[in-house]
């Protein structure tokens, strides 16, 4: 019995060590990694770039009506420190990650009033092509950094790049209960 415990005891360290070097990379990322084209995003089409250094993160997200991306709707930006924590029981190869959002700025890029009433931003006080801090206040599904801080998401590094969770229709991962089961296509260092 002793000499069967032993290996299955090795085998579940092996196993631990295996899943901590990559949670230990994803931990200590450096660099940019963006979106490879644009992608589908809230009925028109997105923009990602992600930045990670010295333990924190920042998200520069830019939406458009089009694909060529030329008819933009807004830009949102947030970041913060952000924190692996165990595998997904989800998605294997995924962490469950906790992003602090320490603040969070969206820029109007249309300047149709009904466009921007239609996303929820017409209540906002946002002055086209302005970057304007809604930590305090929120805007649209962005919630205020008092009410919504951080985002519970998946979070991945695979040969097809860096990866983050499906986001919901209404955008809130504000709790765990709310991380995802899915992931998005990769973004790519660049």
């Amino acid at each position: 019995m002793k000499r069967t415990l032993i290996p299955l005891a090795l085998l579940a360290l092996a196993g631990g060590a295996e899943a901590e070097a990559p949670q230990a990379a994803l931990a200590s990322l450096s660099g940019t990694w963006q979106s490879e084209a644009p992608e589908s995003w809230y009925g028109g089409f997105g923009w990602r770039e992600f930045v990670f250094r010295d333990g924190r993160w920042s998200l520069t997200f830019t939406h458009a009506l089009d694909p060529e991306m030329t008819l933009r709707t807004f830009q949102f930006r947030t970041g913060g420190g952000y924190d692996v924590k165990g595998e997904s029981p989800a998605v294997p190869g995924a962490f469950r990650t906790v992003f602090a959002e320490d603040w969070k700025h969206v820029t109007l890029l249309t300047e149709d009033p009904a466009l921007a009433a239609a996303m929820g931003m017409g209540d906002c006080a946002l002055t086209v092509n302005l970057e304007t801090d809604i930590s305090e206040k929120g805007c649209a599904s962005w919630k205020p950094v008092s009410v919504c801080a951080e985002d519970h998401d998946l979070f991945a590094l695979d040969e097809t790049g860096l990866r983050f969770g499906v986001r919901p229709p209404d955008n809130d991962m504000c709790d765990a209960s709310k991380t995802p089961t899915a992931l998005l296509p990769a973004v790519v260092k660049r």
